[in-house]
Formats: C-alpha cells, structure tokens, sequence
C-alpha cells in the first residue's frame, strides 16, 4: 500500500516543494517560526518587509516594537516578535548568523520546535525528516496511516517506518500539499482525490 500511496502522490502532486519564500538559511528558519497557526500565504506577504527592512545581524539589533509592527498580520505577533529577536542574537552570537546543522541547538531555540527544526534542516541541509504539521497529521489520519487518537510525534515515527528514508523530505512536502489543497479540513475536494478506497473521510461522508 505505502508505494502506491507514493505513487499517486508523484501523479497529483508531482512538484513538491516549500511554498515559503526565502534565500537565506535564516529567512527559512524565521519564516517557518511565523507560519505557526498561520498561512504561508500570509507569510510570505510579512516577510517580504522584514526581509528587506533587516539581515539576521541588523535584526538581532532592532527593537521589539519594530519587530512588531511588521510581523503584525501573522498572529501572536507580540510573543513571535520575541522569538525572532532572540533568535537572531543568538545565531549571530554562536554561529556568526549561520543556521548549524544541528537540531538540538534549533530545538533550543524560543518558537522551534521539533516541526521547524525538521522543515529548516531538510531543506537547508536536506535532512532526511518528515515534519509532522496539521496538514500532514490530518492526512495521514484520514489514509490509515496513523491512528485517530495518535499525537504528531507517533505520527512521525508511524510515517517514517511505512516509507523509505530517501523519501521522507518529498514525502513532507506532498501530504503538506495535499492536504493544503485537496484534503481539506473542511470541505475535501474528494473528486480530484486518488485515495477513495483508503480514505476514512470519505468512506464516513461521502461513500455513504
């Protein structure tokens, strides 16, 4: 079943990539701290500005209030206003404004938790990991491929045990997809779906 999962992800979502704009190590590192409870779309829009206005150096050296009147329209943006200053100091104090190559060091850090450190270190060092988001644990839920009551971290292991490691990265950025596009949490678009005959959802709702 896992290599047919694969492969009608390959015919419905065959370029799958991360939809956050960046250029930089650090633009992907702070931009996935944004994207928390919040859409890359809008996002992308903010760091736009933020990425113009500062570099990880000027960032670390700007003032809260600052930071704040950009990231405004994410959400939270008081407590991530924080996060992104200290963020910075820190990668400028410790690793000259370089994001390392280590996710415990990442973890350490206001704001990054096991989901961004696995986005952040398989894209910039393409890590083999699945970051486990709403999208991919509704997902996986809904094709059997973890259970109901599972929490994110069972979700990630149950994933990384049904499919090939050199996968892992393609694989995040394609539930992501699918499930940000077609396996809605409300209203799925069931006819562009090729997973019917797995899906829970659709077996509830609509086969019936």
């Amino acid at each position: 079943m896992k290599y047919d999962i694969l492969e009608k992800l390959d015919i419905m979502i065959p370029e799958a990539k991360c939809e956050l704009n960046y250029h930089k190590d650090y633009e992907l590192l702070i931009a996935t701290v944004l994207s928390a409870q919040c859409t890359d779309k809008r996002v992308n829009m903010v760091t736009q500005k933020l990425f113009e206005k500062y570099d990880i150096f000027s960032l670390a050296q700007a003032s809260v209030s600052e930071i704040e009147a950009i990231i405004r329209p994410v959400g939270t943006y008081t407590k991530k206003a924080l996060y992104l200053k200290e963020i910075a100091s820190t990668l400028v104090a410790n690793y000259q404004g370089k994001v390392p190559n280590d996710k415990k060091f990442l973890e350490s850090l206001p704001g990054v938790g096991r989901k961004t450190a696995n986005v952040v270190l398989s894209n910039i060092y393409n890590v083999p990991s699945i970051a486990v988001d709403t999208h991919v644990n509704r997902v996986s839920k809904r094709l059997g491929l973890a259970k109901e009551n599972d929490n994110v971290s069972s979700v990630e292991k149950k994933l990384m045990r049904k499919f090939p490691k050199d996968r892992w990265i393609r694989l995040h950025h394609q539930l992501v997809l699918f499930g940000r596009y077609t396996c809605k949490s409300q209203k799925p678009e069931c006819e562009r779906c090729l997973f019917p005959s797995i899906c829970k959802y659709y077996k509830k709702n609509i086969e019936n």
